[in-house]
């Protein structure tokens, strides 16, 4: 088993740290990106419904696939996150 001194661990730890923080920031702003287009996906696909005759109601609870999508999406990447470590 190889032994790290407490003063190479810390440099390790200081190194990583700026790679971390920008893959968070990455993360976040994927998060938020893919709320946004889910968002306008699901209006933009309800809009065509209701123009094609349909009503609101039907045309808002079949839109609900795409939340549905997003979430397991989500869900995917957390549960991948969480057995890397």
């Amino acid at each position: 088993m190889i032994r790290m001194s407490a003063a190479s661990i810390v440099t390790s730890l200081i190194r990583f740290t700026p790679q971390l923080g920008r893959m968070s920031l990455s993360l976040f702003w994927t998060y938020l990106t893919l709320g946004r287009q889910v968002r306008t996906a699901r209006r933009a696909f309800e809009k065509q419904l209701i123009l094609q005759g349909m009503k609101k109601e039907d045309a808002e609870r079949l839109s609900v696939c795409y939340e549905e999508l997003k979430s397991s999406m989500i869900s995917m990447l957390k549960q991948g996150m969480i057995r890397s470590f």
